[in-house]
Order: structure tokens, then C-alpha cells, then sequence
């Protein structure tokens, strides 16, 4: 098992999630990262409806809950996971 698929099966299924295991998972499914302004972050795919933004955690790694599941709600509803 690679660890893009690692990444994929743990966004799909984790409770809590890394920055660097988010970016990876979202890479795996062909989105580029775009970095913005202080911690403000686009994943593109090059769709124009299916961007997600976001602010890079901090002062911690780990994903909050509510994030993690707007991510996994929108992949869903987009039909990539």
C-alpha cells in the first residue's frame, strides 16, 4: 500500500487529520495547492466549482473536527470519495 493510499483511506474514515495527510490525500485526487495570503489556502482542480479553501491549522498540525468534515462533505457530494 503506498502512502497516497494511506492518505486517501484516512481522509475518508479518521477522526482527526494532519495538514501534511490532508495535502497529500488531496494531491492524490488532483488538486494543486495554492498558497494565499498568512495561512489562507486554495486546493484547486482546475473545476471551477469544486475549490476548496482553507486556513492552514495553527499553532497545531492536526485538523479541527469541523473542518475535516466540510472537506470530506464537499469531496463526497463531489463524488471523489
Amino acid at each position: 500500500m503506498t502512502k497516497t493510499d494511506k492518505y486517501l483511506i484516512k481522509l475518508k474514515s479518521a477522526k482527526t487529520l494532519t495538514w501534511n495527510e490532508l495535502t497529500g490525500a488531496l494531491k492524490a485526487l488532483g488538486y494543486k495547492q495554492v498558497e494565499g495570503d498568512g495561512s489562507r489556502v486554495k486546493f484547486d482542480n482546475g473545476v471551477p466549482k469544486e475549490l476548496i479553501n482553507m486556513h492552514k491549522p495553527h499553532p497545531s498540525n492536526e485538523l479541527k473536527a469541523y473542518a475535516l468534515r466540510q472537506v470530506r462533505d464537499k469531496l463526497t457530494e463531489w463524488g471523489k470519495l
